[in-house]
């Protein structure tokens, strides 16, 4: 993917190296999880953390998108449980346990364990149980 600076991006927005890995420790990535996310390699988002090269505008943009969607995924999960007398949702202890059981999200089980945290914030009494594991595991 090419997260060149888009035109016209002004630099007192530029995300800072730490911005990058307070925001990627808190969605529940690994630096190699978000690169992968990226499209980039794991190596390329370690030199961003540490300073070495700028974060690109465009790399800020991806992690703002991912930032929001998983906000907006925590407050669907947060809605649906509302009601629900047991609240109770399954998380997974491995990426192949979650990958079986969402086979279209390319994120890691450990993404969706931080998802289930901050709902757990939001849903008194939430239980958490894991999920099946994946035929592959066994």
């Amino acid at each position: 993917m090419d997260y060149a600076d888009p035109p016209g991006m002004p630099d007192d927005e530029r995300m800072t190296d730490a911005e990058l890995r307070v925001v990627r420790e808190h969605l529940g990535l690994t630096g190699d999880a978000l690169a992968a996310h990226l499209g980039v390699s794991g190596r390329t988002v370690r030199h961003w953390e540490h300073g070495k090269y700028e974060v690109p505008d465009g790399v800020r943009l991806a992690v703002e998108d991912l930032e929001q969607r998983t906000a907006e995924f925590v407050d669907g999960i947060v809605k649906a449980l509302a009601d629900v007398p047991d609240p109770a949702v399954i998380v997974y202890r491995t990426d192949a346990d979650y990958r079986a059981a969402h086979p279209g999200v390319d994120l890691p089980a450990a993404w969706h364990r931080a998802v289930v945290a901050r709902v757990a914030q939001e849903v008194p009494g939430l239980g958490i149980v894991y999920g099946p594991t994946a035929a592959a595991d066994r």
